[in-house]
């Protein structure tokens, strides 16, 4: 092997295939421990990943207590050094130029970028960051420098409490690494300033995944009453009102997400139309139908309900609850909009939920775009876990 001086990774006969195809994960089940034994690898250490016979797949990082023991970096052997991580930074940045006009988007994608473990969100000359693997942790400096180098922020955040970190064994922590952090960060996007909390908000503040799909509202909201649960700090409420919504409930369980959609209310001249109610989004559409309360569109965009694969059977049966519930409170001819972004929740199995509670109803319902992440969270071909966000606009309809 030509290259660095790494610690050999020998997989068991076959188990090369997955990686031959384009993925980049190793898992522990697949690795020769008579060869490689996994406890004497270091965590977070740099690894050659071999197939049965000795044959280099690449070079990568390791860490032998988790059940993803190791993560393909370079197929040429290269290190994970401040070069590489500059370099995959730059092609990262050139996509997202092209897509966006203004520095406000998901920078890096883990693994669709070449940088597994490695989450990087802009906010204009903000950079908020995620470590989520061992391996990337270890080469923390060098991602800082690299950062700086290319997109030479005023502030950086490393926002390190993920429950991706729990699984690898590292402690959760949010540092503001150098720069001053407002309280809150302004975000633009469809010519409307958001602002919100990066230090204290869900995951790196902003859900930069959904860009694309709330840009797809405009053709259904001008003039209509629309409904936005879970709606976090406001943006597809806000933005159905930026394309002309005549009014607007934004519904959130927590106190200070409803506090901050007010202020994006007023920060865009919308006070008078969008409405923040602090409430859990099963109770509300239970009161509302009760109330007969109706919206010509309901957005349903929740957290994830189904997080591990044995827990699909409840999660389905929330996700076909909460569209059924939302589908009693759309006004006839109604639009619903609903997004799953748990992977384990397959497009399919989100229609059926969608189906399911339509027909449970005697509804059905006409299909009018499919969603997906925007592009600035692109899928890796080989790697179906990054395809992870999936929804519809539908139309409901008397059967």
């Amino acid at each position: 092997m030509s290259g660095p001086e790494y610690p050999a990774l020998y997989l068991k006969r076959g188990e090369d295939k997955r990686l031959r195809a384009g993925h980049l994960w190793v898992f522990s089940n697949e690795v020769d421990t008579a060869k490689s034994p996994l406890p004497e690898f270091p965590v977070g250490g740099p690894v050659w990943i071999l197939d049965a016979s000795g044959k280099p797949l690449g070079t990568g990082y390791a860490n032998p207590s988790t059940l993803i023991c190791a993560r393909l970096v370079d197929r040429g052997g290269k290190p994970l050094d401040r070069s590489l991580i500059t370099h995959r930074l730059n092609v990262a940045l050139s996509l997202r130029e092209r897509l966006r006009h203004e520095p406000f988007y998901r920078l890096v994608f883990g693994e669709a970028d070449g940088l597994p473990g490695l989450v990087i969100d802009r906010f204009d000359d903000i950079v908020v960051a995620q470590l989520n693997t061992a391996g990337m942790q270890a080469v923390k400096d060098e991602v800082q420098a690299a950062i700086e180098k290319v997109l030479k922020p005023s502030a950086l955040v490393w926002k390190n409490d993920s429950s991706a970190r729990t699984l690898e064994g590292l402690p959760e922590q949010v540092d503001v690494v150098f720069g001053t952090v407002p309280e809150r960060v302004r975000v633009k996007e469809g010519g409307l300033d958001f602002e919100l909390d990066v230090l204290q908000g869900q995951k790196t503040g902003w859900f930069y995944d959904q860009h694309d799909n709330r840009d797809r509202l405009q053709p259904w909201v001008k003039g209509a009453k629309v409904l936005d649960l879970f709606s976090y700090v406001g943006a597809w409420g806000i933005r159905a009102a930026g394309f002309g919504a005549e009014d607007v409930t934004c519904v959130d369980a927590s106190s200070s997400a409803v506090a901050q959609i007010e202020a994006n209310a007023r920060l865009n001249g919308f006070a008078g139309r969008v409405h923040a109610v602090r409430a859990d989004a099963f109770e509300f559409l239970r009161d509302a139908r009760a109330e007969k309360r109706h919206w010509d569109v309901v957005v349903l965009d929740p957290p994830a309900f189904i997080k591990r694969r044995k827990d699909f059977k409840e999660g389905a049966l929330a996700y076909r609850r909460i569209n059924e519930m939302a589908m009693q409170v759309l006004a006839r001819d109604g639009i619903l909009v609903s997004a799953s972004c748990s992977h384990h929740m397959g497009r399919p199995a989100l229609l059926e939920a969608i189906q399911t509670g339509a027909r449970h109803l005697d509804r059905q319902v006409q299909v009018l775009c499919q969603l997906q992440q925007s592009a600035d969270h692109p899928v890796h071909a080989a790697i179906p876990e990054t395809d992870y966000l999936k929804g519809y606009i539908g139309r409901v309809l008397p059967a």
